[in-house]
């Protein structure tokens, strides 16, 4: 382990916490520049709305969600219309803080007026998000699953999913929320870090029993009662695509910036984590998604008052030791070619991080040791991505959407689209008239700009972002297609801007011969 950093170049980087742990310039990163942003609970629901305007019917798998404060009002406005629309309608609804994790800040509240409207709430923003009432449960206790992605490579898209997974279970039987219970975070909240200080919890050496267990265990129960097993999988299998196609315009964005195309710069790859609730009917419904998922394969047991050990937990290594060892030998670089040499991995902890959060490695791994593939494990790992690309590409009008505003960013190394920028692009693409001019297209860029940065959204530089672009795009789109629906919309005016900027390079190329 490197605290500091190493200065001799590694295979593969191991970092702890986020990309920008260390200065790396060259092997493969197990994390990319931006993805502690881009899945933090605003982040997300905003690319899932995006996604959800474009294609509802696709995108139904993410609770409705109102971001805080700035949609306050929206949401009490909206509230109160569903309610009148139907007075037999009690919902709950579920508030998280931006950046909160291991169930820090969250509530239940059944009515907008419940909402602590506290000087945190503009510092400390939040999603509000329906809570799912009818959850399936085991035992009669509420559980969500915890599973492993591997997002291997962004271009070419690449995403893998782990085979077996952990179901984190709540510690009291389950009810419907009432104003009696919504403070019972041991019954509806199903998180492993509140949970494990209920007395109720449950250390089991079985993967079958106990307040943490395998998903194939559970997954096993559910066919011996006759479930459509083979559909619930492939249910999650869309679900984790349909996510990862809604992340990666922002990531692409970040990546652009820390590693410009054409430099010499490392590779990127990251084990994400995908927490999803049953619903009774099977259906999988995301609840977030984990940029550093917890890794450890042991918890903490009390001897005496103040007096800790740490405990192997079987089930956590089962699973977890797993998804890094073929995680590693999915990215090795000398796979092919290697025999006898060892592959170099370099763990860079946090400081403020213990050994035990980072997976356990010396300089030299101990799979690089000479010896057959065979001698492992089968891959506990299953491609999704691109093996099921024709069943999702259509899906991914943001990703040319991102592809347009990162070509017309200008200055490398900016996440952020300035006045020049825009108008170059409206230019080249051809999309003013004497419908919508140029002092039009600059009332457009300022107007949607100013909002987007008065929502908080990173000021380091100013700019237009690339939510902020999304929004001027489609709405140039529908100015243009009045009769399509949203994503027929899009995908013209996508066309069209492709195909212009196509013609264009061509002609530059014809003028550069001559």
């Amino acid at each position: 382990q490197f605290p500091f950093g190493r200065r001799l170049p590694c295979d593969i980087y191991w970092h702890g916490v986020s990309f920008h742990d260390s200065n790396i310039f060259s092997g493969q990163v197990n994390k990319f520049p931006g993805m502690t942003e881009t899945v933090r609970k605003i982040t997300l629901s905003r690319a899932m709305r995006t996604m959800r305007d474009l294609f509802p019917l696709e995108y139904n798998f993410y609770p409705r969600s109102w971001i805080l404060p700035e949609e306050l009002p929206l949401f009490v406005a909206e509230v109160r219309t569903m309610k009148d629309s139907n007075p037999s309608w009690k919902p709950t609804f579920i508030v998280k803080p931006d950046g909160g994790c291991q169930g820090d800040g969250i509530y239940l509240i059944k009515d907008p007026s419940d909402i602590r409207l506290t000087g945190s709430i503009q510092s400390r923003p939040a999603v509000v998000q329906e809570y799912i009432c009818k959850p399936l449960l085991v035992d009669k206790l509420k559980f969500d699953i915890r599973l492993y992605v591997l997002l291997k490579s962004l271009e070419p898209l690449e995403i893998y999913i782990a085979k077996d997974g952990l179901s984190r279970f709540c510690t009291e039987p389950y009810q419907e929320p009432t104003l009696k219970n919504l403070h019972q975070v041991f019954m509806h909240l199903t998180n492993y870090s509140l949970n494990i200080h209920s007395g109720n919890f449950i250390h089991s050496a079985s993967a079958n029993t106990g307040s943490k267990r395998t998903f194939s265990s559970i997954l096993c129960r559910l066919s011996s009662r006759g479930a459509d097993v083979k559909k619930l999988w492939s249910d999650i299998i869309s679900l984790v695509i349909k996510t990862i196609i809604a992340l990666t315009p922002e990531l692409k964005v970040y990546y652009q910036s820390d590693i410009p195309a054409g430099k010499p710069g490392p590779t990127c790859f990251q084990i994400l984590g995908f927490d999803i609730l049953l619903m009774k009917d099977l259906k999988p419904v995301l609840l977030e998604v984990n940029a550093n998922p917890s890794m450890r394969i042991e918890h903490e047991q009390e001897l005496s008052p103040g007096v800790f050990e740490n405990v192997p937990s079987p089930v956590d290594e089962k699973v977890k030791v797993a998804v890094i060892r073929d995680t590693l030998r999915l990215v090795d670089p000398q796979k092919k070619k290697r025999k006898d040499t060892p592959l170099t991995l370099c763990v860079l902890c946090c400081r403020c991080q213990s050994p035990e959060q980072a997976p356990g490695a010396s300089e030299e791994a101990p799979d690089a040791a000479p010896g057959p593939e065979a001698a492992l494990p089968s891959l506990c790992l299953k491609q999704v991505f691109p093996k099921y690309a024709r069943h999702f590409s259509y899906l991914r009008l943001v990703d040319r959407v991102a592809a347009l505003f990162i070509r017309f960013l200008g200055v490398k190394g900016t996440t952020k689209l300035g006045p020049t920028g825009f108008r170059t692009f409206i230019r080249n693409c051809k999309l003013s008239n004497s419908n919508f001019s140029m002092a039009a297209v600059d009332i457009l860029y300022i107007d949607i700009t100013r909002r987007w940065n008065s929502m908080g959204i990173d000021h380091k530089e100013s700019g237009m972002c690339l939510q902020a672009f999304v929004e001027a795009f489609f709405c140039l789109a529908q100015k243009k297609y009045k009769a399509l629906p949203l994503h027929k919309q899009v995908l013209s005016l996508l066309e069209l801007c492709e195909c212009r900027l196509a013609a264009l390079h061509g002609q530059r190329l014809v003028w550069g011969c001559g």
